[in-house]
């Protein structure tokens, strides 16, 4: 296996991981934007406000694209798997 194709992967892997990474974290940054701006407008500073809005949150967008997420892996495992004779010989 040559160096190339040894960063190729990591490549490929880590261009997933973010794919699959990005719609979960971006809407715990929007949730927690929003519920920062609400508590700086009303001055209610408790620290457990952010937990549950970002968990329905995570959980919605999850249920949304779970799928997706889930066929992304799927499709990267089969075609890992199915170049390994390839990779080796």
């Amino acid at each position: 296996m040559s160096p190339e194709s040894v960063m190729t992967l990591a490549q490929q892997a880590m261009e997933l991981t973010l794919m699959v990474s990005a719609p979960l974290l971006l809407s715990a940054l929007v949730i927690g934007l929003v519920v920062s701006i609400f508590q700086a407008a009303t001055q209610i500073n408790e620290q457990t406000l952010s937990f549950i809005p970002k968990l329905l949150g995570m959980f919605v967008v999850l249920m949304l694209t779970g799928s997706w997420m889930i066929g992304m892996l799927v499709d990267y495992v089969q075609r890992l798997f199915g170049n390994i004779p390839w990779m080796i010989g």
